[in-house]
């Protein structure tokens, strides 16, 4: 059985203030990465901003991939859509 990613903030549609406050959980044990897709990567980018710039100063980008997937619609049509994953780490106490 596979465990469940929980240092992975998967941002969407909602304000970015939620993102800020589900990263800041995650951050308070470990890094955090923000994973998003389509139009909301612009989203996932202010998140990582505010996180560093008002709440966690002194952190620090980790890893950041960016990646575009083939999807196939149900009608056969394939679409690609593009991908962020940026990894924030917490300033060493």
């Amino acid at each position: 059985m596979a465990k469940k990613d929980d240092s992975k903030v998967f941002i969407g549609k909602k304000k970015s203030m939620d993102y800020v406050m589900a990263a800041m959980l995650v951050l308070s044990e470990k890094p955090v990465k923000l994973l998003a897709r389509g139009r909301s990567i612009s989203r996932a980018v202010d998140v990582a901003e505010i996180l560093r710039n008002k709440f966690l100063q002194g952190s620090s980008y980790g890893e950041i991939l960016i990646t575009t997937e083939t999807i196939t619609d149900n009608d056969g049509t394939t679409t690609n859509v593009s991908s962020i994953e940026i990894e924030i780490i917490p300033q060493k106490k």
